[in-house]
């Protein structure tokens, strides 16, 4: 997990990571802070070792921690986060070690975790974008009545 730690601490990462914060501080919806990405990655993983996938573990949070690293252009800017994010990630998985296939394979799920025709794919792509939706637990958000997710979208039940 060396390279994905390194991940964390590049500086791009923690920029965009720290503008983030801020830009969310006063949101009442699902933030897209390190709990989050966190509980992507190890829902991920998880899916991964239950279906025997055979996705490597250090793609899995690389994607997963970086998947929501546009947000903050998004909203300032109002470029799409998961186009935003598939290029804020190229630096980052190059300066931290990837090889091409493998920055490759994590950028085409970054760019299609919000992509419904991700949903059924047994490659990284389907699995983050799985992993991104079953995060969120809408039954016990506050905001859930507010928020724009329609109730098809939402998570009212847990996923075991």
């Amino acid at each position: 997990m060396e390279r994905v730690n390194k991940i964390c601490e590049h500086p791009v990462w923690k920029e965009q990571m720290a503008q983030l914060e801020e830009l969310e501080q006063k949101r009442i919806f699902c933030k897209h802070g390190i709990e989050h990405l966190l509980d992507v990655a190890r829902i991920a993983y998880i899916e991964n070792l239950e279906n025997h996938i055979g996705i490597d573990k250090e793609l899995i949070y690389a994607a997963a921690l970086l998947h929501d690293i546009g947000r903050g252009l998004q909203y300032t800017q109002g470029i799409p986060h998961d186009q935003a994010g598939a290029k804020l990630a190229e630096e980052i998985l190059r300066d931290c070690g990837f090889d091409g296939e493998e920055q490759q394979e994590i950028l085409d799920a970054i760019s299609s975790h919000r992509d419904i025709q991700s949903r059924d794919c047994r490659k990284l792509a389907g699995v983050l974008y799985r992993a991104d939706k079953r995060s969120r637990m809408c039954g016990f958000c506050k905001a859930s009545g507010e928020c724009n997710w329609s109730e098809e979208k939402k998570n009212h039940q847990l996923y075991v």
